[in-house]
């Protein structure tokens, strides 16, 4: 009776254990739980890879680690000789982790040490021996050098990155950082007060994009040097606020030597985004890490342009920077100008992102470089078509005075509603046309005074500007805006203030010539919403003034909704009137009128600026710039 009693009990004991989990097996999960886990970071998920955490195991450490990390990394670096890339790479993550706890810049830097290491081996116990091209550490390993020069560098504030020459503590010794002052040199301006770009969340632009690699990824600010020509152009030419990516990349000289002795040296080389996009390390070209996207939103982050749009339109003594045109970089020789021009009671900030999309396109950065002209929106168009003109004409004569780039000579110019009427004007022989529209008698046959005449002259006729090859029209009022009605005339000439020297010269020459020109006849002084009203004198002249032969044009037209293309509108121009028979394509967007922003204009654009630099560079004597 006992035994079997004592049978029952083992046999009991033994059902339920075997209902037990064994010690090792499987347990099904989403496929998302499992991905996390096997590229958590600490830089992903605030905690140690996969692969560092199996270095820990491997040596005994992992409980270490938790109670004691600064005597853990110690254990692990050991004498520093000879160090495996295993344990290179989890020296730099565990770094990190460590830093980020503690705050201490030696333990960062430490972190872009090891990781330099681990990238660009010289000893070792796996020198030579090269990692499956789907490892996932050299990626991690490059952030981790990038943010670990980033932040231990930076100010207490982590504000600002210091790039200076001196010694810096490692958690193991010294680093020592050689600076040449020439790196900082750019045009005509010297870059300081270097901003750290990764850590910063982007809005308003649709893609954010960053160029992977190495170095740390910085906006710097500009500040103007000793004078000269080129100094001269540049303050001309770059507006204030402007911001220069680069990458800081610090080349460090015998690294395995120097984590076992602890005694490191470095040599800080500066990039900007259009001079070089990679560095030859260690016999191999490695992309540099470059945060364009992130540059563009910091400049535009609080920047007065946008409060230029309503009082550019309002008034005329809120005059734009310089003589309106803009550069985002110095001068360079070889890439062809494109030329953003924006539309009534905008900004050149609206093009934020047609530029983000433009200069990191493969193809067109290195080959294009971008310009932006601004103006005041409510002048008459004729006027701040002559102030285009102008300064074309002038920047062009500075910049290349010999006529030595034949890509000036090939300008792309893209207006946006009023803008495009401004750069039709740009490509159209008027002849006597928009005088005759508004005046009968010839001008020399009037009196006024020589300041006046020039006015005149400079506003009322036009010829093509000879450098410029291809336009692109977006959402253009060629035969004016539906919009422009009774009521928005009279509210506007309420509100609008005009040119002193527009007004005081047609006052003048009025006077001077009663017979001849009557400003009550003329209808006023018109703004430049007169101008795009559907049947102004101005408008239906400038929609009869062909386009010059030898220009490319091509229009992009929006249109709001599903409905019929041909009566369609956007809700400021209809299709009928930015439709032009004679361009060499034309592209219908489903979009409001402000479609300078969506996807398909951008698209179309990129489409027209590939076809024109192509095109450019199979022409003998233009050279294609590239970006080192």
């Amino acid at each position: 009776m006992r035994f079997s009693v004592r049978l029952l009990r083992l046999s009991c004991l033994l059902l339920l254990v075997s209902a037990c989990a064994t010690p090792i097996g499987v347990a099904r999960v989403d496929t998302q739980s499992v991905y996390r886990s096997l590229t958590a970071s600490e830089l992903s998920a605030g905690r140690p890879s996969a692969t560092t955490e199996q270095v820990l195991v491997r040596t005994g450490l992992a409980q270490r680690f938790h109670d004691d990390p600064a005597a853990t990394l110690v254990a692990l670096r050991g004498t520093g000789v000879d160090l495996s890339r295993d344990r290179l790479f989890a020296l730099a993550e565990l770094s990190f982790v460590h830093a980020e706890d503690t705050r201490q810049p030696e333990y960062y830097l430490a972190a872009a040490v090891y990781a330099y290491a681990f990238l660009f081996p010289t000893t070792g116990m796996d020198r030579g021996v090269s990692l499956s091209p789907l490892d996932p550490r050299p990626r991690l390993a490059a952030d981790l050098y990038n943010l670990g020069l980033t932040l231990g560098l930076s100010t207490p504030e982590r504000d600002r990155v210091v790039l200076a020459a001196g010694r810096h503590p490692l958690s193991f010794g010294t680093l020592t950082l050689a600076v040449d002052p020439k790196q900082f040199v750019w045009g005509g301006y010297r870059m300081s007060d270097f901003i750290p770009m990764a850590e910063f969340k982007l809005r308003g632009l649709r893609n954010r994009y960053r160029q992977p690699g190495v170095g740390a990824p910085l906006a710097a600010e500009l500040n103007p040097i000793e004078s000269g020509p080129a100094t001269e152009m540049a303050r001309k030419h770059i507006p204030p606020r402007i911001k220069v990516p680069v990458s800081a990349f610090v080349r460090l000289e015998h690294v395995s030597e120097g984590i076992a002795t602890g005694h490191l040296d470095g040599r800080l080389e500066l990039y900007t985004a259009d001079q070089a996009t990679s560095v030859d390390v260690a016999t191999q070209m490695v992309p540099l890490e470059f945060e364009p996207s992130a540059t563009l939103a910091y400049i535009l982050e609080g920047a007065p342009v946008w409060g230029t749009e309503l009082s550019g339109f309002l008034s005329a003594n809120q005059r734009p920077f310089s003589d309106g045109l803009m550069m985002l970089h110095p001068y360079r020789r070889g890439r062809v100008p494109v030329v953003l021009i924006h539309g009534t009671v905008s900004s050149p900030a609206r093009w934020a992102d047609m530029l983000n999309e433009l200069q990191n396109d493969p193809v067109l950065r290195g080959r294009i470089q971008l310009w932006l002209f601004t103006y005041n929106t409510s002048n008459p168009i004729l006027l701040s078509a002559s102030e285009l003109r102008e300064a074309l004409h002038k920047t062009i004569a500075e910049i290349d005075p010999d006529g030595q780039d034949p890509a000036l000579r090939s300008l792309v110019l893209i207006g946006h509603s009023q803008g495009g009427l401004l750069t039709r004007l740009m490509v159209t022989d008027s002849g006597t046309r928009f005088w005759d529209a508004a005046v009968k008698v010839p001008l020399e046959q009037l009196e006024m005074k020589p300041a006046t005449h020039a006015l005149l002259e400079k506003t009322m006729f036009f010829t093509p500007l000879p450098f410029v090859t291809r336009v692109v029209f977006i959402a253009t009022p060629h035969r004016g805006s539906f919009q422009v009605t009774t009521f928005i005339l009279s509210l506007v000439r309420r509100l609008v203030t005009l040119p002193e020297t527009v007004v005081e010269g047609l006052t003048e020459v009025a006077q001077s010539n009663p017979n001849a020109v009557s400003l009550k006849a003329l209808g006023g002084i018109p703004t430049a919403v007169d101008n795009m009203r559907p049947g102004n004198r101005f408008v239906q002249t400038l929609a009869a003034s062909p386009l010059a032969p030898g220009v490319s044009a091509h229009s992009i037209i929006a249109v709001r909704g599903l409905g019929p293309i041909t009566s369609g509108n956007d809700g400021v121009v209809a299709y009928e009137s930015a439709h032009l028979d004679s361009v060499a394509s034309e592209k219908v967007v489903r979009s409001s009128h402000s479609t300078q922003s969506e996807p398909d204009t951008i698209q179309e654009v990129r489409r027209i600026l590939r076809e024109h630099v192509v095109g450019t560079a199979e022409k003998p004597g233009i050279p294609v710039a590239q970006g080192r």
